[in-house]
C-alpha cells in the first residue's frame, strides 16, 4: 500500500487543486457578472436623479440577473464543500450515481474549455459501494479526462452509472476517436494503475464499443 501512495501522492495533490482551481474560476465569474448589474444599477440611479424615466421591466429583469448568480454561486459553493469533505473519510458508503452525477458537475467549466459536452445517465435505482469518497473522485476525473481526449467527432462523453452481481461500474461511452489514439496518449498509467489497486477496481479500454468501463467493488478492503 505504501507504494501505491507515494505513486498517487502528488497526484492526488494536483487534483485537488485543479478542481479547487476550476471552481475559484466560476466564482470570480459570477462575481465579474454580479460587478457589471451593479455597475448598471448604478447608472440607473442617475439617470433617476436627473429626472430621467426608468422602465420597471429593466430593474425586474436586472435583479432576476442577479438572483440567477447568486443561485449558481450557491450551487458552485456546495459543490466546492462536498468536494473538501470527500478527504474527511477514507472509507464510506456512497451512491455511485450521485457520485457520477457529481463529478461531472464539477468538471463541467473544464470539459467546456475543451469544447466537449457531458451527458450523465441516471441509473434506475441507487448503487451503493463503500469506498474512499475521494480517492474515488480522483479515479473518475483521470478517466473523464482522458475520454474527452479522445472524444472524437462528436465531442461528447456520456457517463453512466452501472451495477452488477460482482459490484458496480463506470462506464464513459460515446468516443468515437477511442479506437484513433496517438500512441502518446497512453492510458491507464502509473497513478491510475495505482488508483486501480487501491481502490480493488479495474479500468478496461473498449476501442470497438468506443468506451471506457471503470469497474469498482462493492466494498474497499
Amino acid at each position: 500500500m505504501t507504494r501505491q501512495w507515494k505513486v498517487i501522492n502528488n497526484a492526488c495533490l494536483q487534483f485537488f487543486g485543479k478542481m479547487n482551481a476550476s471552481i475559484s474560476h466560476e466564482v470570480k465569474n459570477v462575481l465579474a457578472i454580479i460587478n457589471e448589474n451593479a455597475g448598471l444599477l448604478e447608472d440607473f440611479t442617475l439617470m433617476v436623479e436627473k429626472g430621467m424615466a426608468i422602465d420597471p421591466e429593466r430593474l425586474k429583469a436586472m435583479a432576476g440577473k442577479i438572483r440567477h448568480q447568486v443561485q449558481r454561486a450557491d450551487r458552485i459553493i456546495r459543490n466546492m464543500n462536498e468536494f473538501a469533505h470527500s478527504v474527511d473519510e477514507t472509507r464510506r458508503k456512497v451512491d455511485l450515481g450521485e457520485v457520477v452525477a457529481f463529478m461531472a458537475a464539477l468538471s463541467e467549466r473544464l470539459a467546456t474549455m475543451k469544447g466537449v459536452a457531458l451527458e450523465v445517465t441516471p441509473p434506475s435505482r441507487p448503487i451503493a459501494i463503500t469506498t474512499n469518497p475521494f480517492l474515488i473522485e480522483n479515479i473518475i476525473w483521470r478517466c473523464l479526462d482522458f475520454a474527452m481526449a479522445v472524444a472524437g467527432p462528436g465531442k461528447t462523453v456520456v457517463l453512466t452509472a452501472d451495477s452488477g452481481d460482482q459490484g458496480a461500474s463506470i462506464i464513459f461511452s460515446q468516443l468515437k476517436g477511442l479506437s484513433d489514439v496517438s500512441p502518446r496518449l497512453q492510458f491507464p498509467e502509473n497513478v491510475e494503475n495505482a488508483l486501480v489497486e487501491l481502490l480493488g477496481a479495474q479500468i478496461v479500454i473498449n476501442e470497438g464499443m468506443g468506451e471506457i468501463v471503470l469497474g469498482l467493488p462493492e466494498a474497499i478492503e
